[in-house]
């Protein structure tokens, strides 16, 4: 299957959102979106994650009319303020001492685009974190066994959750970075019928 036959692209490059995408059944290609993300601190974090997966996926769609093409982004809100990825293990080891004792959101936007008939869905997703209180020693252990700068705020919940996370609300899959309940409904909603149910799924 090529990108401009597949019924179904995934614009980006995140192995994590691949792997999720698959457990719904259905066949995809991926195509990476050569685009500059919006990543303002002081953005609102929804508008800005609902910017970033329409850029991500009007790109594809632009390039492969014929499919329907995913487009996904996430950031992680606190106190008003957007954690991006980290730029280097100095900026992770910030961002975990921010988030050290505190709830923060996690937000997820969904964009579906499709050329041939002009089809534009469009969700944002939100679900809360718990972390632990941290100190120092938790924070380099945790940095030593998690790469963690190509991950919103500097961590994953499914790496390691022992050493940082409390607890949370919501979409456990949301916060990896693909919702899948809402992933599986606009995929739905666009004539694609995807052959698994979310509800429940461990990581």
């Amino acid at each position: 299957m090529t990108p401009a036959t597949a019924g179904l692209i995934l614009a980006s490059a995140s192995p994590r959102r691949q792997e999720l995408l698959a457990r719904l059944g259905l066949p995809f290609t991926v195509v990476v979106a050569r685009v500059t993300e919006d990543e303002a601190p002081d953005a609102d974090p929804r508008r800005l994650v609902a910017h970033n997966a329409a850029l991500k996926a009007a790109w594809v769609a632009a390039r492969f009319p014929a499919a329907t093409v995913l487009g996904a982004d996430t950031n992680i809100c606190i106190n008003g303020h957007v954690l991006n990825k980290p730029t280097d293990a100095a900026d992770a080891r910030a961002m975990l001492w921010r988030l050290s004792g505190r709830t923060h959101t996690v937000h997820t936007g969904l964009a579906l685009r499709r050329g041939r008939d002009g089809l534009a869905l469009d969700v944002v997703v939100d679900s809360a974190v718990r972390f632990r209180a941290l100190d120092q020693t938790t924070i380099e252990a945790y940095l030593s066994k998690v790469y963690t700068l190509d991950k919103a705020g500097g961590y994953a919940i499914q790496e390691h959750p022992d050493l940082i996370i409390a607890g949370y609300e919501g979409s456990l899959t949301n916060i990896v970075g693909l919702p899948l309940s809402e992933t599986k409904q606009i995929l739905t909603r666009a004539g694609l019928a995807p052959d698994f149910s979310p509800s429940g799924t461990s990581l």
